[in-house]
């Protein structure tokens, strides 16, 4: 995507109190592109399992060592979709790159990317751009970017940035037939019922995209924390009482409504999402919160297996000597942990 200086990024920002967050996005044409590299040939023939995999990347602040994680990592062999969230496109904390693009080449799969926000605290940010992709060994035959409905203001966040959460909805081509493929990054800072507004706007998406009968799989950061992640001293109180947490934790869908959405759209999550803790939220002294945040959900696909990949360093023990992730200190690659599924088309 075309790059904006900063002095227009801080101008269009100055616009967020007045217009608001979708009229300010309106004058800015990234924010109606996809980006789309189809970079490598399709598979010879298609395998009777397609194994997805839904990963937060983080921002790409660990951009070498998360190449080395997706190609390294034998849980992810023969990846066929990345449910992507959080890459940055010319922000310093990542290396001022295209991390999507970078991931791609390096892992040989085409993407699709759509912009979220563009990020206004730091002026040395070539772009400031951040967003949700889709990674594919097979080809996208279209991509579109789906702004849902605003559930928080990030202009008045400590990360002021302008944009909103989106969805990239994706059509693929696999052995010639359509594939829906959804990659979803929901609000943190809201409630249940918010959340659940926001896919809704996916599901008439995926209505107005695809015939009934396609198969289609959705993948993200859902962020179903169980609460509103607005009441700090809320989450606090679950975090500080261990067996309340634990039922939250073993129960999401009676807390967050877009799980039983899904199920009344026609997509099964049960089966194919991870039965562990996906996201190790920071809380004070140091400690963290495990909460079950990124989901697999599909209609059309069996599940024949799935799994949870720990993202936390000292579980990489099949790091190769001498590569970035073998010499990698830090305490993780990214705060929420990779979760896979391998599926075949339903009969």
């Amino acid at each position: 995507m075309e790059t904006m200086s900063y002095e227009n990024r801080i101008a269009l920002g100055n616009l967020v109190p007045t217009l608001g967050q979708f009229k300010v996005m309106d004058k800015i044409p990234q924010y109606q592109q996809c980006e789309v590299h189809n970079l490598v040939e399709a598979p010879a023939e298609v395998p009777e399992v397609l194994r997805h995999v839904v990963f937060n990347i983080e921002r790409g602040q660990t951009l070498h060592e998360t190449i080395d994680f997706l190609n390294m990592c034998p849980d992810l062999k023969n990846m066929d979709i990345i449910y992507a969230n959080e890459l940055d496109d010319g922000a310093v904390r990542s290396g001022n790159c295209n991390v999507a693009y970078e991931i791609a080449k390096s892992i040989g799969m085409n993407y699709a990317y759509g912009l979220e926000f563009i990020e206004l605290v730091n002026p040395d940010d070539n772009k400031g751009f951040h967003g949700n992709a889709l990674f594919s060994r097979w080809p996208i035959r279209w991509a579109k970017v789906v702004h849902m409905p605003e559930q928080y203001n990030w202009y008045y966040d400590r990360q002021k940035r302008i944009g909103a959460r989106v969805a990239i909805v994706c059509s693929l081509d696999i052995g010639g037939r359509e594939v829906g493929a959804v990659s979803v990054h929901l609000e943190n800072r809201a409630d249940s019922e918010g959340r659940a507004a926001q896919m809704a706007v996916v599901y008439d998406e995926i209505r107005r995209s695809f015939a009934p009968d396609t198969p289609v799989m959705i993948g993200g950061d859902l962020n179903t924390n169980t609460f509103d992640g607005n009441d700090i001293p809320g989450f606090t109180a679950l975090f500080n009482d261990p067996e309340r947490l634990a039922k939250h934790m073993a129960a999401v869908e009676k807390y967050e409504r877009v799980l039983p959405q899904a199920e009344e759209n026609g997509f099964s999550y049960r089966e194919f999402s991870s039965i562990e803790g996906t996201r190790r939220k920071p809380m004070p002294g140091g400690k963290s919160m495990l909460l079950k945040l990124d989901w697999l959900m599909a209609r059309g696909m069996e599940c024949v297996d799935h799994g949870t990949i720990s993202t936390e360093t000292k579980d990489c023990t099949w790091a190769e000597p001498g590569s970035a992730l073998a010499k990698f200190t830090g305490p993780e690659l990214s705060d929420h942990n990779a979760c896979w599924a391998d599926c075949r088309f339903a009969k």
